[in-house]
């Protein structure tokens, strides 16, 4: 699902303040069974950085001259992207007709990480893992690659990161970060659980909601089974739905670049703000990997449309062609 596309309901979201988010006399629907009502389709498709630039130190918003530069700089780097697609080989990437950049709203933060103070992922343990692959030329590494996207080579699929091997969505989380496309999570809620639906890799989790009056109802899961997604707890606090997980099979990053899952504790929290938009913040506790926790926030905004299923294992073309693309460069080169 495109912005292109969607039927994007503004009439509230423009109207709120991102300093404090809430619409001015909103009442929060409730299912019948009287809980907080999240349910629906929703986009959270954003351009401000995750990281703040050190330019701007400790400070959160940016002015409105700066928010105008940063929209002119935008477009100025997609006609350069669009320009440069037609000499690119098989390791390119999208053009600019599929990204899903833009951001919903009017969103003036300078960054979505909200601590540390200056709004930057917190420094890394000694001798933390780093990789930094992309869409680009694959980079050093060994088999299997455990990145999420980009490669070691074009040798076989075993080469791939574990999104062109749709096994991990790259925008799939958890924890949710806008990135590409397909930026969409639809919310289902039953009296007692809670699914999280996201288009990407169309991966649901199940998430065991426990009373108001108890934060631990269902009980995890042995400590010794780890899960692409780790496994979720949730919980309500307040109008807020509480979502931690952990258990993480420690065969990803952390986050971004850096270490591995296997140690790390998330906590989501989702609450409806407006009509249309929840607050989703979420804070990445890893001690292993980083010398503090961190906090992001990203807004949300429900969407008129529905998610189509993302059948990305069925032939999943782009494995075959980056192969195939690799073969035929390879016997041109002959």
């Amino acid at each position: 699902m495109k912005n292109i596309n969607l039927l994007i309901l503004l009439v509230a979201t423009c109207s709120i303040s991102l300093v404090g988010f809430a619409a001015d006399n909103f009442v929060t629907p409730r299912t019948e069974w009287g809980q907080p009502d999240l349910q629906g389709v929703w986009n959270f498709s954003s351009n401000t950085p995750m990281q703040r630039p050190q330019r701007f130190g400790e400070r959160q918003f940016l002015t409105a001259e700066e928010a105008a530069e940063a929209r002119a700089q935008q477009v100025a780097a997609d006609a350069a992207s669009d320009a440069a697609i037609p000499n690119a080989g098989v390791d390119a990437s999208y053009n600019d007709f599929w990204v899903e950049s833009a951001g919903i709203g009017n969103d003036m933060r300078t960054s979505l990480i909200t601590y540390p103070a200056d709004g930057r992922i917190p420094e890394r343990r000694e001798g933390v893992a780093v990789a930094f692959p992309g869409v680009g030329p694959s980079v050093s590494g060994e088999r299997p690659v455990r990145f999420i996207v980009g490669g070691i080579g074009t040798d076989g699929p075993e080469d791939r990161g574990l999104s062109e091997r749709c096994l991990v969505g790259f925008n799939a989380g958890p924890p949710f970060t806008p990135s590409l496309y397909n930026n969409n999570v639809q919310i289902f809620q039953s009296r007692d659980h809670a699914v999280i639906m996201t288009e990407m890799i169309h991966d649901a989790r199940i998430v065991p909601i426990s009373p108001a009056d108890a934060q631990n109802n269902s009980p995890p899961i042995d400590e010794s089974i780890g899960l692409w997604s780790g496994d979720s707890r949730g919980h309500w606090d307040g109008d807020t739905l509480v979502v931690v997980t952990r258990n993480f099979n420690g065969l990803t990053q952390s986050f971004s670049a850096f270490g591995n899952s296997a140690d790390k504790v998330l906590t989501e929290r989702f609450t409806r703000v407006g009509p249309y938009t929840i607050v989703y913040e979420f804070t990445v506790d890893d001690p292993s990997t980083f010398t503090d926790k961190f906090t992001a926030i990203v807004p949300m905004t429900k969407v008129g449309g529905q998610l189509y299923e993302y059948a990305c294992h069925e032939g999943n073309y782009g494995m075959l062609n980056i192969l195939r693309g690799a073969r035929t460069e390879e016997s041109l080169a002959n």
